[in-house]
């Protein structure tokens, strides 16, 4: 399945400055989660790591993450609230995601993700597992226009 393109500017924008998105995932039963997240957008994918905040379980035990080993389709949603109704907008992005461990792909996403969250810089997530989206449907929407 072929990655759609990010080429409306307005929507690269959102899903590369935005501070935090949320994520949806279910079980192969289909009963859902949805959890906000940090994020990083290389233009291709969309890459979460499983930081070092409090957690009561394992990270490789955490609900997000046993989802996306029984199901790996899931929805993220970006969006911009404003009391100015006009300035309103939010991406969609249907995906595959995947859950990586180590190599240079988890290294290069570490390092996106170090670029923008600062809080990232003395945590220790060499070995924590990384949710990654690819995405392969994007809706998006705005005051003024939908892509989709």
């Amino acid at each position: 399945m072929k990655t759609p393109a990010v080429r409306v500017v307005w929507v690269r924008n959102l899903l590369t400055k935005a501070r935090v998105g949320h994520l949806a995932t279910s079980t192969k039963e289909g009963r859902p989660l949805v959890v906000p997240i940090c994020f990083a957008f290389d233009g291709i994918a969309i890459y979460s790591v499983i930081d070092e905040k409090p957690k009561r379980v394992n990270p490789r035990a955490m609900r997000r993450v046993l989802n996306i080993v029984e199901n790996p389709n899931v929805c993220f949603v970006v969006d911009q609230y404003s009391e100015d109704w006009r300035k309103l907008r939010y991406v969609i992005v249907r995906g595959k995601a995947a859950i990586l461990t180590k190599g240079k792909e988890h290294s290069t996403a570490l390092l996106l993700l170090r670029k923008k969250y600062q809080q990232y810089h003395s945590m220790n997530l060499d070995d924590r597992p990384i949710i990654k989206i690819r995405p392969t449907h994007i809706i998006a929407w705005n005051a003024t226009s939908r892509i989709q």
